[in-house]
């Protein structure tokens, strides 16, 4: 493993604020769109053992919705949206105007909804890294999954795990105010994006 994984506190304190300004930007476009209050929690930015992200959402053998986007441009890395199976639900029926508990398997319109929503998600934090940093990255077009965790994230970490044993990991809790919808949004930068990042940043 490379030693850019050694952070400094002051490159943690860095990524931290990318992701807080991330995560703020992405609250406030789902916020908008579902047309209910959006909390999210301050990110954590870890340097965690891949085998072990599973654990981050509850363990691999719980069902969730994960919207998977690759990231393209100066600092490649992957963006995961992970949702709890019940929460996932609630928000289809929040974005198609329908009762809460109507839904109880996703249609082809509801995955382009959720798909959507990852879109949206993905290109709001993307925008407040670019302003951070001045690093343009696209997104990829959304996949999704619904499936065990574990089975989810494995697809994500394999083209990491050629790479070293390790993910950074950018994690931002989102929360509506009503509880129905708790989801979690993934950043995880490829290796060598991160000496790309801390320089952008100044941060070496």
């Amino acid at each position: 493993m490379s030693d850019e994984f050694n952070l400094s506190p002051a490159q943690l304190d860095a990524l931290r604020e990318i992701g807080n300004i991330g995560a703020g930007n992405s609250a406030t476009a789902l916020s908008q769109v579902i047309n209910k209050r959006i909390d999210m929690n301050v990110p954590k930015v870890a340097l965690v053992p891949l085998e072990s992200v599973p654990d981050l959402v509850g363990g691999p053998d719980v069902i969730v919705v994960g919207v998977f986007l690759r990231v393209y441009g100066k600092a490649p890395g992957n963006i995961l949206f992970l949702l709890p199976q019940k929460s996932a639900y609630y928000l289809v029926d929040t974005l198609m105007g329908k009762h809460h508990g109507d839904t109880q398997k996703l249609d082809f319109m509801d995955e382009s909804a959720l798909m959507e929503i990852g879109n949206i998600l993905s290109g709001a934090y993307l925008n407040a890294f670019f302003t951070f940093t001045q690093i343009s990255m696209l997104p990829s077009i959304p996949a999704l999954a619904m499936d065990m965790a574990g089975a989810i994230l494995n697809v994500v970490l394999v083209q990491l795990g050629q790479m070293g044993d390790k993910a950074l990991v950018i994690e931002t809790q989102f929360l509506s105010e009503d509880d129905g919808i708790d989801g979690q949004f993934f950043l995880v930068p490829d290796p060598g994006s991160l000496e790309t990042i801390m320089k952008a940043v100044g941060v070496e």
